[in-house]
């Protein structure tokens, strides 16, 4: 009887070395060998059968910009024709790469949820910042100067005003629970207009036109699609109240930014916190940088010391399944 060939997967060494033993019993006893990813793509080893796309292998990468390990580890995928499976860290799959396995009809999973605690925390930070003022507060911190919120402009009660979360998945749905302690009115804007539950006014994204002048704050956590895509344009922000603010937690491609760069300049909107960009990083000679009415973070609102073990769990769930099929499923 022929021995089953082992099957060859392709995990960095630090995501390897946290695995441990979880590695062997999540293979259930299958010949594997793991397989060390390169940061040269000329020496990428190839004939892999299985991918873990860690964060340690996207490292500083964004999705418009490709630094070598990330490049490195695409090119072992390249070089694989009988790759079946990749899994990766994030919850979207809007890289340019997923479409590439898509046409190869490799599956790909994703990681969703793992760090929804931790985006719903940062744009909520977002938001109370910008309530608050601290921008101005932060500025004149650096400056060394005593101004009184009484002589700048008092901040506006959040007890009563309005957001409409775009996306009711994890992250929407925690933002939405602590913005209700608040006192804060929740509106949700998602695929369709199926009311999320019975306290919930719920809008189809293409009816954001009929809210637009009720709302206070705009938060985006939904996924890239093509209906998203550019959804919040220069129509949709001219619909919203001066006094309104946009927090994107989502995908710098949701907004047209080129539009919303003019609305925070002409005070047409009264403020802004961003963690994401039509292209990334963001130019450094964006005026998004140096706007006084707008936070800017580098992609960062997802980042957290717990989040790769999370990973690693749903990884491990989805190589249990693939294992209990190898070799039939190659």
């Amino acid at each position: 009887m022929t021995a089953a060939k082992p099957a060859r997967l392709l995990i960095s060494k630090v995501a390897r070395e946290r695995l441990g033993d979880a590695l062997d019993e999540a293979m259930q006893g299958c010949p594997f060998e793991v397989v060390t990813p390169t940061t040269d793509p000329d020496t990428a080893p190839g004939d892999i059968h299985v991918g873990y796309w860690s964060r340690d292998v996207t490292g500083l990468s964004t999705k418009h910009d490709i630094k070598l390990p990330l490049e490195a580890f695409y090119t072992s995928l390249r070089r694989s024709p009988d790759l079946q499976w990749v899994h990766v860290h994030s919850a979207g799959a809007d890289r340019p790469f997923f479409a590439e396995l898509a046409e190869r009809k490799v599956r790909a999973t994703t990681s969703p949820g793992v760090n929804a605690d931790v985006v719903a925390q940062t744009a909520l930070t977002g938001l109370l910042m910008l309530a608050r003022h601290f921008p101005l507060l932060l500025e004149q911190q650096r400056e060394r100067r005593w101004l009184s919120l009484v002589a700048t402009g008092l901040p506006t009660d959040l007890v009563g005003q309005t957001a409409l979360i775009a996306g009711w998945g994890p992250i929407g749905q925690r933002i939405a629970a602590v913005l209700r302690v608040l006192g804060v009115k929740v509106i949700v804007a998602r695929s369709s207009n199926t009311p999320v539950d019975d306290q919930t006014e719920t809008l189809a994204y293409e009816d954001i036109g009929q809210y637009a002048g009720r709302i206070d704050w705009l938060i985006l956590a939904c996924p890239l699609t093509e209906r998203t895509r550019r959804w919040i344009d220069g129509k949709v922000l001219g619909a919203l109240k001066p006094s309104a603010r946009l927090i994107n937690v989502a995908r710098g491609e949701v907004v047209d930014q080129a539009a919303l760069i003019e609305a925070l300049q002409q005070r047409r909107l009264a403020g802004a916190y961003l963690d994401v960009f039509e292209h990334e990083p963001l130019d450094s000679a964006s005026p998004l940088w140096s706007m006084e009415n707008v936070i800017v973070t580098p992609h960062a609102a997802g980042h957290s010391d717990g989040n790769e073990r999370r990973v690693d769990q749903i990884f491990l769930k989805h190589l249990r399944e693939w294992a209990a099929q190898w070799p039939a499923s190659a």
